[in-house]
């Protein structure tokens, strides 16, 4: 965003802007508040008026780029071709569109996909995980996912596709062009919940995942 951009009362969403291309040029942590507020043009000091650290603005830039994601993932599965047909067509235009994202934005998506990227008192809706649990429920009420299977299936399909993801960004697998990139998205996808598939019976002292996002859904359903 141009220097002094932007319009009055709307200086949050300019920053932000502002720190979401200095993340796409410099990383994670290359960058300070002062430069995101030179961006704009406006003193640190207006800065803190809406951030109170640099901190503070990675945490809610990560927010708003998730709430992003989980809107466009959602949109994703709602346009599957052939889902009538093929139940796992939603979870696999999901998959693709994760993938595409981490390609297309690297820098932003390791920003998100970090640790500590959000706060237990973060409001992140729709949450790319709770996009992911509710086509998981689609496909277990359709027949698609045994009841056993389904438990903590989320982190078995969010590893594979993030597992996929992150060999692509770091160049440790290349595929010729987007089009085979989204054809191996779909045999992972198929293949993790095929595997799934075959658990027709609740395993004795199976791992239960947790995330920031499930401890903070957690949280908030004792409270």
């Amino acid at each position: 965003m141009a220097k002094g951009r932007y319009h009055h009362g709307d200086l949050r969403s300019a920053l932000l802007d502002a720190a979401e291309a200095l993340v796409r040029e410099r990383g994670a942590d290359g960058w300070s508040l002062r430069e995101a507020s030179a961006r704009v043009g406006v003193s640190p000091s207006a800065a803190y008026h809406h951030f109170a650290s640099r901190d503070t603005l990675v945490r809610a830039l990560s927010e708003r780029t998730l709430a992003w994601l989980g809107e466009r993932l959602r949109q994703d599965c709602e346009r599957a071709p052939g889902q009538a047909g093929d139940p796992q067509r939603r979870l696999i235009a999901l998959g693709c569109g994760y993938v595409r994202w981490s390609l297309d934005d690297p820098a932003v998506a390791r920003l998100v996909l970090r640790g500590g990227a959000t706060a237990p008192d973060s409001a992140i809706s729709p949450h790319p995980h709770d996009v992911l649990t509710a086509e998981l429920d689609r496909l277990a009420a359709a027949g698609g996912l045994p009841g056993p299977a389904r438990e903590g299936a989320e982190f078995v399909v969010w590893a594979a596709l993030h597992g996929l993801a992150v060999l692509l960004a770091d160049g440790l697998v290349h595929f010729d062009d987007p089009s085979a990139v989204d054809l191996q998205t779909a045999r992972v996808i198929r293949t993790t919940l095929n595997g799934l598939a075959q658990e027709a019976s609740h395993a004795a002292g199976r791992p239960a995942g947790r995330s920031a996002h499930t401890e903070r859904l957690a949280r908030r359903s004792h409270g």
